[in-house]
């Protein structure tokens, strides 16, 4: 039997979900974002072609956080200069970007290589209702 590979043509077929983080768990959602970016929820997977669909989140901001992790989660990333080590907490975080905490956690599910950021381009996150995506036609995801 052949194995099938999914050519150019299959992966150019791309559908646009909206998800609502509203109230969603953060973890929870951040792995199912991912799933469909990658594309495993399609049944021509490849995990080395980007077969996933574009994901655009509104309401980022209103993402449910459990536990202590607001207070003990720790972002951490260094200038490059000596005693250039960084450390914000997740509240605050949340605070200044309300965005970057779900798209760090989807980007570290995703494959660390080029197809990985490839990938990673298909998702639009915004805080707030408003988007510039209406004319995609958006299917509403609800996990």
């Amino acid at each position: 039997m052949k194995s099938y590979n999914p050519t150019q043509k299959d992966t150019e077929n791309k559908t646009w979900y909206l998800v609502n983080a509203d109230g969603q768990v953060f973890g929870r959602l951040a792995s199912q974002i991912a799933t469909v970016l990658r594309g495993k929820h399609k049944a021509n997977y490849s995990p080395f072609q980007p077969t996933g669909d574009c994901i655009v989140v509104i309401n980022a901001e209103k993402v449910k956080i459990t536990g202590n992790k607001r207070q003990t989660k720790i972002y951490r990333w260094h200038t490059g200069f000596p005693g250039g080590l960084k450390e914000v907490r997740m509240g605050q975080m949340l605070d200044k970007k309300p965005g970057f905490a779900l798209e760090n956690a989807v980007r570290g599910m995703l494959p660390h290589n080029a197809l990985g950021r490839k990938i990673f381009k298909n998702m639009k996150i915004f805080c707030g209702d408003k988007h510039p995506y209406a004319s995609q036609k958006l299917v509403e995801l609800k996990f």
